[in-house]
């Protein structure tokens, strides 16, 4: 599936139908009186999480989404029915923004969360209302209130409790597709990975944790380079970050491209600090190096201070180590908030 994590769309409430003008006329009721009945509102358009699914997609083939409005008010103080609501689905993590003032209006952040985007208006009063004593048989009604027009931005960011970050061909991928159930697109050649991935690791009866294989980033990601803010966005919702730094890749040394994603990192401004989040340093495609030269890389790591862990995902070597590792600096870490990014 195409992956789709932000949409401009816009979206209108259902207006609410015309109160009744109607006198009570029956053979033996001679004094019946005003009985004109209130209008139905409008119908709602609401938002709902929905955890199956993972993109905008389904939001890009349709610009425009309305609510049905509410019908008339009737005789006999019979009210309109209400308009039909307008459920639109998004994934679990969609940030919803108002085109027009330029703010967030809210997130969803939790499977069958509902909040209501824009309320039908509200029904017409009938002509029953407005008896009174010294008016008797009153004529006034209201209309019904006016649909709400919005234009909105629904930008998806993926929630995640670990995020693999690296440049292309670092083997996030591989990874992923080893430790779970998820099966993304391999092949060694940069940017395979187009769209985020999540897989969910399993660890026994201990539990599982969720990880997002996140596009290769480059320098220059922060200011909008390759896939650049599109992808960068959704580590700010991943409590930690596994850094795979490929030993197979010949462009500059290990630690100098672990240098150069720190410093994007450090860049990318937001209202939390990526810089700042836990990470773990993880030295991948161990099978291509000899003993004497993997250690010669720990070891300028090492003498920056930098601890690493390596791995094969190929081989398997070093995975079950790694997940250990993970899940015990997860049950370190205090919970994130996933409205501010920060715990």
């Amino acid at each position: 599936m195409r992956f789709i994590d932000e949409v401009e769309i816009e979206v209108r409430s259902g207006h609410g139908g015309r109160g009744s003008s109607s006198m009570r006329r029956e053979k033996f009721v001679p004094h019946g009186g005003p009985d004109g009945g209130d209008g139905g509102r409008g119908g709602h358009v609401i938002l709902r999480a929905d955890a199956s699914l993972t993109s905008l997609l389904d939001l890009r083939s349709r610009a425009q989404w309305h609510a049905g409005p509410g019908t008339h008010g009737d005789i006999r103080q019979m009210t309109g029915a209400a308009g039909a609501d307008l459920v639109i689905r998004v994934p679990v993590g969609t940030v919803v923004k108002d085109v027009a003032e330029g703010f967030i209006l809210f997130e969803l952040l939790t499977d069958g969360e509902e909040r209501v985007l824009a309320e039908g208006g509200k029904g017409g009063l009938g002509n029953t209302h407005f008896k009174t004593s010294t008016n008797r048989a009153p004529r006034e009604t209201t209309p019904g209130g006016a649909e709400v027009v919005r234009r909105v931005t629904f930008e998806l960011k993926l929630v995640a409790d670990v995020g693999l970050l690296g440049y292309p061909n670092a083997g996030k991928s591989t990874l992923i597709s080893v430790i779970s159930a998820a099966r993304p697109k391999i092949a060694d050649y940069p940017f395979t990975t187009l769209v985020p991935n999540l897989g969910v690791v399993a660890m026994g009866t201990e539990g599982s944790f969720v990880v997002a294989d996140i596009p290769g980033l480059i320098e220059g990601a922060a200011e909008g380079k390759g896939l650049g803010h599109q992808f960068l966005r959704h580590v700010e919702r991943t409590r930690m970050l596994l850094h795979l730094v490929s030993l197979a890749d010949d462009e500059g040394s290990p630690l100098h491209r672990w240098r150069v994603l720190r410093e994007e990192l450090r860049r990318y401004e937001t209202d939390t600090n990526l810089i700042d989040r836990p990470e773990i340093v993880v030295l991948t495609k161990a099978d291509v190096l000899d003993e004497v030269a993997l250690n010669a890389v720990r070891d300028t790591f090492t003498e920056a201070g930098v601890p690493t862990l390596v791995i094969s995902a190929v081989t398997r070597q070093g995975v079950s180590a790694l997940l250990q590792s993970v899940w015990s600096r997860l049950h370190e870490l205090a919970p994130l908030d996933p409205e501010s990014g920060v715990r």
